[in-house]
């Protein structure tokens, strides 16, 4: 980027496939689940997913995952200000500022203003390794944030997505700059601040650098950090960090927790639909998304690992994991809510009723086929589970 300002962040922005895996005990991550497994046809489209009664024969061949950043359990230490200055903060500053009362921590990073179609949007570039305790805990705990950024992708805060009627999935055209993907959304709670990017590629876009201080603890004197920064320096409060219940009030309660494996995660989400076996979802995620490998958007507009319609999500969509959030991009939310869907079409009777379920989760005979005939081999290669 040739202009990037910092100083106005105060001012809001308004496939059935030939070979069947027969191992998934695969790691969940970056909000889905790795396939270690190959899968020659993912991503396909249903014209392109072959006939349905292909030979299934198992495939054992096991690609490497890609490195994942995140996860669950950091020990969260959430700012209580924020502080924007005029110029990168010399560590002298730094450190006076850590011994100001009452102060417990602090923490600087690269901060600029892009734009998209004329639009500014307020970005932190970080070190995702470092920030996630500076940001709530549902944030912190979400691997699909941490993994975006490594990627150099963009998580935008879920108002701004919100507000700008932003799409989670596409690409975006910087003004001046290049096309970034905006991988995730989260509810951040930084006063100013639409989105997080990495470091390296806020230096690339021309960021500047060390210009935002985090403090944490409570009833620091903001005069005094003012003082500290200099007269130009802008100093804002940061808010309690947001109940799930305040974040979505309309998600709904755990129901599969965070497994290790998917082959856990679709035995878990069957559970959402008495009646319904766990291959059929299996089935499902591997055609649609090839177990969260290719998550869209599709042609049509589907999106996540088990490929939903945004309209469909809104009705059926699920808080499969407790944070708060029912993420269409999240395998720990998108297979129970999956099965939510199936089940509120019957699937869980079985026979016809099941054909009719997976029919109305794609409107094509030959998909309905091909599901249920992965789903049956499914069943022979896990005779036990």
């Amino acid at each position: 980027m040739n202009q990037v300002s910092h100083l106005s962040w105060l001012t809001p922005l308004r496939v059935l496939v030939a070979g069947l895996a027969v191992l998934i005990t695969v790691t969940v991550s970056a909000g889905s689940v790795l396939l270690l497994v190959r899968d020659d046809t993912a991503g396909a489209t249903e014209s392109a997913m072959g006939s349905p009664r292909q030979a299934l024969v198992p495939d054992r061949t096991l690609p490497s995952a890609p490195p994942v950043v995140g996860g669950p359990g950091v020990q969260v230490t959430p700012p209580g200000l924020l502080a924007i200055a005029a110029a990168t903060v010399p560590e002298q500053i730094l450190h006076s500022l850590a011994k100001v009362k009452n102060v417990q921590k602090v923490a600087v990073v690269d901060g600029g203003t892009v734009r998209v179609a004329g639009t500014g949007l307020q970005l932190l570039a970080v070190d995702p390794a470092q920030f996630r305790s500076w940001t709530p805990k549902a944030v912190a705990d979400h691997p699909a944030v941490w993994s975006a950024l490594a990627r150099g992708e963009i998580v935008a805060d879920s108002a701004v997505v919100k507000r700008l009627n932003m799409v989670l999935g596409a690409e975006y055209q910087l003004d001046g700059g290049p096309r970034l993907r905006v991988a995730a959304s989260a509810a951040l709670g930084f006063p100013g601040v639409d989105g997080l990017i990495g470091k390296e590629l806020g230096a690339r876009l021309g960021f500047a650098t060390g210009v935002v201080v985090l403090l944490h603890g409570e009833h620091v004197n903001r005069q005094r950090v003012l003082d500290l920064l200099g007269g130009h320096a802008q100093v804002v409060s940061v808010g309690p960090e947001p109940s799930p219940r305040q974040t979505q009030v309309a998600a709904r309660s755990v129901l599969v927790g965070r497994p290790d494996s998917y082959l856990e995660l679709y035995q878990r989400g069957a559970g959402v639909c008495p009646g319904l076996s766990w291959t059929v979802l299996a089935a499902i995620g591997q055609v649609e998304s090839s177990h969260g490998r290719n998550n869209g958007p599709s042609s049509a507009g589907a999106l996540g690992p088990m490929q939903f319609m945004p309209a469909t999500w809104k009705a059926y969509g699920l808080d499969g994991d407790g944070d708060g959030v029912s993420d269409i991009w999240s395998a720990y939310d998108a297979v129970p809510s999956a099965a939510n869907y199936l089940c509120a079409n019957k699937a869980g009777q079985g026979g016809e009723q099941l054909r009719k379920a997976v029919w109305h989760y794609n409107h094509s005979w030959s998909y309905v086929d091909k599901v249920l005939s992965l789903s049956e081999a499914y069943a022979l290669a896990y005779p036990n589970q």
